[in-house]
């Protein structure tokens, strides 16, 4: 458990890593940051979102009707969430689009993805421990019943003579 556990955690962390990585790369290239001007605001009040890309964003975002320029350069105009205080008619709030120009997420970070990677490790660690623990307590419990069983019988052959004067034991 000493060495198997962390072991299994580092490779899990490793390749967790590694993919995360991947798509951090690639949500780079395929997201670009633009400033999109607020045309008003949308109709639904403010809410709290939690990015499910990036868990350490939690706070809370305004829905507005703006316009914006596509990385290909076409106009586009359409709703979009802010974490931006100014949300009047007129001011600018920074985006993330894809590249058709439609809104998307904030690329996740690489100290986010690694942060991940370390808490997957972390859970496959545990988790192997876990097994590994379970596992034995199962053999223990087992064992322990064995030896039980033997001597509920040992104590059967031998147990209704014992201590009794004259009846051959």
């Amino acid at each position: 458990m000493v060495l198997a556990a962390p072991a299994v955690g580092w490779v899990c962390g490793s390749l967790t890593d590694d993919a995360l990585q991947k798509s951090v790369r690639a949500q780079q290239t395929q997201r670009h940051a633009t400033t999109a001007v607020v045309v008003r605001r949308a109709p639904e009040a403010p809410h709290l979102m939690a990015d499910p890309e990036v868990s350490s964003e939690r706070t809370t975002q305004t829905s507005v009707m703006a316009r914006w320029k596509a990385p290909d350069g076409t106009n586009r105009r359409g709703t979009v969430t802010t974490s931006c205080r100014e949300t009047d008619p007129g001011a600018e709030v920074e985006i993330w689009t894809d590249l058709d120009g439609r809104p998307a997420l904030r690329p996740m970070d690489a100290s986010t993805a690694h942060a991940h990677a370390a808490l997957a490790g972390l859970g496959a660690m545990l988790l192997a421990a876990g097994l590994v623990e379970a596992g034995r307590r199962l053999i223990v419990w087992r064992m322990v019943r064995g030896r039980c069983t033997r001597i509920d019988r040992a104590w059967a052959n031998a147990g209704p003579d014992w201590g009794r004067t004259g009846a051959g034991s």
